[in-house]
């Protein structure tokens, strides 16, 4: 497995976003704050396309206030707030216009283990970035932050030279026909230990 990374430019993540979510596998994302900087190594992600074409996808039935980010250049952050009390964070994708988006779902902290262990109390350093929300927590990008761009500071983000050994399967907790096989979406690096535990929403199909 290589661990060479480069920056690169937004052209590279205009792509689809079955196509990006791979390719980011193993790329370091970092978050500058007053506190200090965080730096996390992505082992899960999970691909989202866009109006029409994904039943999971927040863009499914067209632009929203909570949205409108998915449908802007890509290489910029979508966040969002789940059941109530957690953020997560993705990659938009695609072109403008194409409303698709890489969801972040697991990571190892690489920098900044001390400062993301003060913002998870009581967590392993295993479960520190493990999980979509727990990810949010451990770099210290708020809701707020939605539709920051991501190849700017306070970011910095390189991808690895080579793509890196992966696996595929179904999303994880997405309900109805997006949750189903026919949309193995998520992709991960085997073996890593920011992987999150693979759940089925109940009602997914299957």
């Amino acid at each position: 497995m290589s661990d060479a990374l480069v920056a690169v430019g937004r052209d590279w993540f205009a792509r689809d976003s079955v196509e990006l979510a791979p390719l980011l596998l193993g790329a370091v994302l970092a978050h500058d704050t007053e506190e200090g900087r965080v730096a996390i190594r992505l082992s899960e992600v999970e691909a989202y396309r866009g109006v029409g074409e994904d039943p999971g996808s927040h863009a499914f039935r067209g632009m929203t206030r909570r949205n409108a980010v998915m449908f802007g250049e890509a290489a910029h952050l979508y966040a969002y707030f789940t059941y109530g009390m957690h953020t997560c964070l993705n990659v938009v994708a695609g072109h403008p216009g194409s409303s698709s988006a890489v969801l972040l779902r697991g990571a190892t902290v690489v920098e900044g283990i001390e400062l993301a262990r003060l913002r998870r109390p009581g967590a392993s350093d295993r479960d520190l970035a493990r999980g979509p929300a727990r990810l949010a927590v451990a770099l210290g990008v708020p809701l707020s932050a939605s539709g920051d761009d991501l190849l700017a500071p306070p970011y910095a983000l390189a991808v690895p030279t080579q793509p890196q050994p992966f696996e595929s399967g179904p999303r994880t907790g997405v309900s109805g026909a997006g949750g189903g096989a026919a949309f193995p979406w998520r992709f991960w690096i085997p073996g890593e230990p920011g992987v999150s535990p693979y759940r089925r929403h109940a009602r997914s199909d299957d």
